[in-house]
């Protein structure tokens, strides 16, 4: 009986018996000290959040959808909870190293094997709606955020997020500087009504404009998202769009008239999601997103894509973190429609700027939260 084992012993087992599930039958080489704390919570069952950021259930699918079978080293869960960990604690490998009781070279290998695997995953993760009915879904969970059935073909919401770096040296180190001063990349992402990214696009510089970013973006290329008749809904730092991306955004400041003031206000209940997703991402990582991150500026994509997939995986197991901060609203900058060659989506938003105005809000049922 497990109870009866000495606490060693019982981690022990518990780890062999986690190997076997792995599908690992071939004994590790690498002997791994069970008895730092780190790993004492984690095989005896103690919350996984406080030292990993994700909860058991999360943690569970991760591994999953990873399904290493590497019959080497010290064991794909042993280093997914160090690539965790690495993230929890601010992505310093001397720390990693302390916990974990292993040398930091062997930590540095781990993270970056880890996080290209968890990259890899991105397409199963991190996706637009595969079926109508799901599309349907997130539409009609845009008009219960907007409180109002104009939104119904609203299919996403887009923004960019600024995320703190060290810069390079060298004279391209400035080019990562913003408008806010500050050295940053630039993650690029829509979501749907929950919170959940379901298109991603990062690494350009800070010192770039939203409306460039889009324009290389390979949502903005392929024109695969949203479907005809659908739109995006983005602040005012992008262009009003009908194609080659249907993006509607708020009308411009001042704005004129009772009908358009409602469609803004309508359109930004709906919006700000991506904020919010913004926030909870920010709020499970926060070592991550609030202070500059000490890593390569080109390994930089791959641990912001990774926590990206990290919050959806999260969001679809129900271990949500509500944001912390409240978003700081950008000062939004008049550009877009004179650098892309577009149709304007303007008519689009008068149009919908009418419905607004002649249709009564009307509760909708809706799967959000």
């Amino acid at each position: 009986m497990m109870g009866m084992f000495h606490p060693r012993r019982r981690r022990r087992v518990m780890y062999l018996r986690l190997c076997q599930d792995r599908g690992q039958t071939t004994p590790l080489y690498c002997r791994i000290n069970l008895s730092v704390p780190v790993l004492d919570g984690f095989f005896n069952d103690r919350d996984t959040r406080p030292d990993f950021r994700l909860s058991r259930e999360a943690l569970r699918v991760l591994l999953d959808l990873l399904r290493s079978d590497r019959q080497h080293g010290w064991g794909s869960t042993i280093e997914t909870l160090v690539f965790l960990f690495w993230l929890a604690c601010g992505t310093s490998y001397r720390v990693v190293s302390r916990a974990f009781d292993m040398p930091r070279s062997t930590v540095h290998r781990i993270v970056h094997r880890v996080a290209e695997e968890v990259v890899v995953i991105r397409h199963q993760v991190i996706r637009f709606p595969n079926t109508p009915e799901d599309l349907e879904a997130v539409c009609r969970g845009f008009a219960g955020l907007a409180r109002h059935r104009a939104f119904l073909k609203a299919a996403g919401a887009i923004d960019g997020c600024h995320v703190r770096i060290k810069p390079p040296s060298g004279p391209d180190g400035q080019c990562y500087r913003n408008r806010k001063l500050f050295p940053s990349i630039i993650l690029q992402a829509v979501c749907d009504h929950q919170g959940h990214f379901i298109d991603t696009y990062v690494g350009w510089p800070g010192s770039v404009h939203d409306a460039r970013v889009l324009r290389y973006s390979p949502l903005y290329r392929r024109s695969m998202y949203p479907p005809p008749g659908h739109f995006i809904l983005a602040d005012g730092g992008y262009p009003c769009l009908q194609h080659p991306l249907p993006l509607i955004t708020p009308y411009k400041r001042p704005v004129r008239g009772v009908g358009a003031q409602r469609f803004n206000l309508h359109h930004s209940r709906a919006r700000s999601i991506i904020e919010r997703a913004f926030g909870m991402m920010k709020t499970r990582f926060r070592s991550i997103f609030l202070k500059a991150l000490e890593v390569h500026h080109t390994f930089l994509p791959h641990v912001i894509t990774a926590c990206a997939i990290l919050h959806n995986i999260c969001l679809g197991v129900g271990d949500i973190m509500a944001p912390e901060d409240e978003h700081e609203e950008d000062d939004v900058e008049d550009e877009g429609e004179h650098v892309l060659e577009t149709v304007s989506g303007a008519p689009w938003r008068d149009q919908l700027s009418a419905e607004v105005s002649a249709l009564e809000e009307v509760p909708i049922d809706h799967d959000y939260w």
